[in-house]
């Protein structure tokens, strides 16, 4: 649903009354569905890009995997604007504040400008620390360190793109979101083609080329969704006569969600840097697997991130319109509905594991140590439909200090835990470190889900 006049007359959760199961489930499909394609675009371009590098050998494959854990870590920071600023766009929209609205999705963009920019400088010179912290080998660490510089210049474009695009969905638009990735995407993929095989005119650059393409497909992202709030089409925008002075009472309020999410990414993203540290202490093989299982059980991610997304909106949207119970309703049945797809895709997972891992390479050793991997995770995908949804749920109503100290529980004493007694104790290899994967996200599905069933998130203030 775009964010046109439209939505000024029919708020996504104005109407009075009780709704229907079929109506509580068409508007979370309304909103879930462009946000699962947009996932699932996110998601395969990922996987050619793999795919691409694979052709480049196993140590290839590692410097992508070692380069993207510190740069992801370093995102997490982003978390607070965009997180913060979906809750409160979203709870803005469904009091109908429209202009407070547009306040708070211009304050986004100051911050998302100001921190991006500090971020790309600070990537460009610790690069060689990060990827030495990572434990690269000696044919890893050259690739890694120029890859970590390239996707470094590109953080300003596609961080304060994810924010604007947090802002879009956060007042009910996941289409515009998805086109503009979608066309970003494309893009991505046939640059990697030319510029790391060296195809016609273009030179060949290897893991290089597809940090490049990345940059210039995130900088096609960026002026796009600029030009939308710039378009003066739509209920958010940006005009030359506004102000673009930092709001400090508006700033705290999306600070006041967003900190605690920015936390709670933070502590995943370290936790998940020392996981992976973990297993590249296995060695080069088995990290290469372990990199290709995880780009290729993305696809089964899809429905629960894009499921996730719509109940952020309309249970921030609900409380915004004094609904709390159709905001649990909205959430719970979002739950249901990412356990089943997501349960589905895990059978593929499971019984075609061979086939899967085999786009990505020819290695014999990589390809068995990465079927184990996948058929370990497939038995719990239903349970990761109910972590991504029960999380984004409580993000929405603004109860992110909550979803902290889960990610906390889940991250550092499920899967370091597990990981350190299963890799190091019990020696299990990479197959103990994806068990230990799957009992993160079981205590996170558990605990959050008693958190959202207990219902003290409907007090959240934003």
């Amino acid at each position: 649903m775009a964010v046109t006049e439209q939505v000024v007359a029919q708020p996504l959760v104005g109407e009075q009354g009780e709704l229907s199961r079929r109506q509580i489930q068409a508007k979370i499909w309304n909103l879930a569905f462009p946000a699962i394609i947009e996932q699932l675009l996110v998601t395969l371009v990922s996987m050619a890009d793999m795919i691409m590098v694979g052709g480049l050998g196993a140590s290839a494959i590692a410097a992508v995997g070692l380069s993207n854990q510190p740069i992801f870590t370093a995102n997490a920071v982003f978390s607070a604007i965009s997180i913060g600023s979906t809750a409160l766009i979203a709870r803005l929209m469904g009091a109908q504040d429209y202009k407070t609205a547009n306040r708070a999705a211009r304050q986004s963009l100051i911050l998302a400008l100001s921190t991006s920019l500090v971020l790309m400088v600070a990537v460009y010179f610790f690069a060689p620390a990060m990827i030495h912290f990572m434990k690269a080998e000696a044919d890893v660490a050259p690739l890694a360190i120029t890859y970590s510089r390239i996707i470094g210049a590109s953080l300003v474009f596609s961080l304060t793109s994810m924010i604007l695009n947090g802002v879009l969905r956060g007042a009910g638009d996941m289409r515009t979101p998805m086109c503009v990735n979608a066309l970003a995407n494309i893009i991505n993929i046939v640059l990697n083609f030319f510029l790391i095989f060296g195809v016609g005119p273009f030179p060949r650059l290897g893991v290089a080329g597809a940090a490049v393409a990345t940059l210039i497909s995130h900088m096609v992202a960026f002026i796009l969704v600029l030009s939308v709030f710039f378009s003066g089409k739509f209920v958010l925008h940006f005009q030359r006569g506004q102000s673009y002075r930092p709001d400090w009472d508006l700033i705290k309020r999306i600070l006041n969600v967003g900190l605690p999410a920015s936390m709670e990414q933070l502590i995943m993203r370290l936790g998940m840097m020392l996981y992976a540290r973990t297993v590249s202490g296995l060695g080069t093989i088995p990290y290469a697997a372990h990199q290709i299982a995880i780009n290729s059980e993305g696809i089964t991610f899809t429905p629960g991130m894009g499921f996730s997304m719509a109940s952020t909106t309309l249970v921030g949207q609900s409380l915004g319109a004094d609904m709390p119970e159709r905001a649990k309703r909205y959430g719970i049945e979002s739950r249901r509905l990412a356990m089943l797809t997501m349960g589905f895709l895990g059978l593929l997972l499971y019984f075609f594991p061979r086939q899967i891992i085999g786009f990505y390479t020819n290695d014999p050793a990589v390809i068995e140590q990465g079927v184990i991997c996948l058929r370990i995770i497939a038995l719990v995908q239903p349970i990761m439909g109910a972590t991504f949804v029960m999380m984004g749920s409580l993000r929405g109503a603004g109860d992110t200090r909550f979803v902290m100290l889960v990610t906390m529980l889940g991250i550092w004493a499920g899967r370091l835990g597990a990981a350190y007694l299963l890799v190091n104790v019990m020696e299990l290899g990479l197959a103990g470190a994806w068990i230990a994967m799957s009992v993160d996200h079981g205590v996170r599905a558990l605990v959050s889900s008693l958190r959202f069933h207990h219902g003290g998130w409907q007090k959240a203030r934003v």
